[in-house]
């Protein structure tokens, strides 16, 4: 047997939080990526990414309906974001 499974310890965290918060969560932290990289084109596509993504959560059953908001909010400003990158 394995004498250490993280697995369990991720699940019991996360089982009380719903997928929308999740995914709130993820979009936050992979902000910084376009920031670090100095590209606006990386953040319009990291917004349009998640933006597909919220959208798509409250159907799953996974969060409200303001995730679906914030969704059409993100596909808005990221291809704004995109296009006004310079690289």
């Amino acid at each position: 047997m394995l004498g250490f499974a993280p697995m369990p310890l991720i699940d019991d965290f996360l089982i009380q939080y719903e997928l929308g918060q999740a995914v709130l969560l993820l979009f936050v932290l992979s902000l910084p990526v376009g920031y670090v990289r100095k590209s606006w084109k990386i953040t319009g596509i990291n917004a349009i990414m998640f933006g597909i993504l919220f959208i798509i959560v409250p159907s799953l059953g996974g969060g409200e309906v303001h995730y679906a908001f914030l969704g059409i909010v993100l596909l808005v400003i990221g291809p704004m974001l995109y296009i006004s990158g310079d690289r």
